[in-house]
């Protein structure tokens, strides 16, 4: 008897944009709290488990959602592929819940370090769940971080877009995600001074809604005491349509039909067939 293959559907979507996200979380904010909070590690081992995070939330649910974990990439695929509008909504409350009940979950599993290290949950340890321009230490204003995070996020989606193009011989044998993983990282340690490279408005605000109802009044303003909880939503919103439309502009509209590259592809395949 042959077995039906069942379509997850739109529930199935949400669950694994959820898990996906709340993985990339668990790890991310994980990571911050331990440097911050317990002083093991630095920057680098930041930026790895960010890009590790990544990673092990896009094999999660790349299956069944795609894995945007990112209402930036959602946003930009409904504008340049053919992610459907309708969806975005569900997808992005669905990361943005994951992404607050793994930050929940790390709040939780902290508590001690960071009330010994920042008794009053002030802005010394609100890095630990949401960014701040400059990392709250260096003089960059919130325009400042606004501009890094357009600039940042544009990076992401032109190398996302390109490394999911079939068209443009993507990484083969399933490990787009982990080059994705790469990107992150490499994004972490070339662009993570302004503005701490949220890149991922889900990743921001989830997590600084979890800090603010668990104690962290300032959750919402940055060290300058401007309202600065909008420049990682935006930002990667504005940043993640212009670089997804740069790649359409600079690279994906050159590129050869599908017909075209499979015409290519037969010589090449030929000579390595054995005679």
């Amino acid at each position: 008897m042959a077995v039906r293959s069942r379509e997850p559907g739109l529930a199935g979507e949400v669950a694994a944009e959820f898990a996906g996200t709340m993985i990339l979380i668990l790890f991310g904010v994980g990571v911050v709290a331990q440097v911050a909070a317990a002083g093991i590690g630095d920057h680098d081992s930041i930026a790895w488990a960010w890009g590790i995070g990544v990673t092990l939330g896009v094999y999660v649910a790349a299956r069944i959602s795609g894995a945007h974990l990112n209402p930036a990439v959602t946003v930009a695929l409904a504008v340049f592929r053919d992610h459907p509008w309708r969806k975005v909504a569900p997808y992005v409350l669905a990361q943005t819940a994951g992404a607050f009940v793994a930050a929940l979950v790390v709040r939780w599993n902290y508590s001690e370090v960071l009330a010994k290290v920042d008794p009053g949950h002030t802005i010394k340890s609100q890095g630990v769940f949401s960014t701040l321009p400059g990392n709250g230490e260096l003089p960059v204003t919130m325009w400042g971080g606004l501009r890094d995070q357009v600039i940042g996020t544009a990076i992401l989606l032109f190398v996302i877009l390109a490394l999911t193009d079939v068209r443009n011989r993507p990484p083969l044998a399933n490990l787009t995600p982990v080059v994705i993983g790469l990107l992150v990282v490499a994004i972490g340690m070339a662009w993570g001074t302004d503005a701490g490279y949220a890149i991922n408005p889900a990743r921001d605000f989830g997590p600084r809604l979890a800090s603010f109802l668990t104690g962290y009044e300032t959750a919402w303003r940055d060290q300058h005491g401007d309202l600065y909880f909008w420049v990682p939503i935006v930002g990667p919103l504005v940043g993640g349509v212009l670089g997804a439309g740069l790649y359409k502009a600079l690279i994906h509209r050159f590129l050869p039909g599908d017909e075209e590259s499979a015409a290519a592809a037969v010589p090449e395949k030929a000579e390595h067939q054995p005679a």
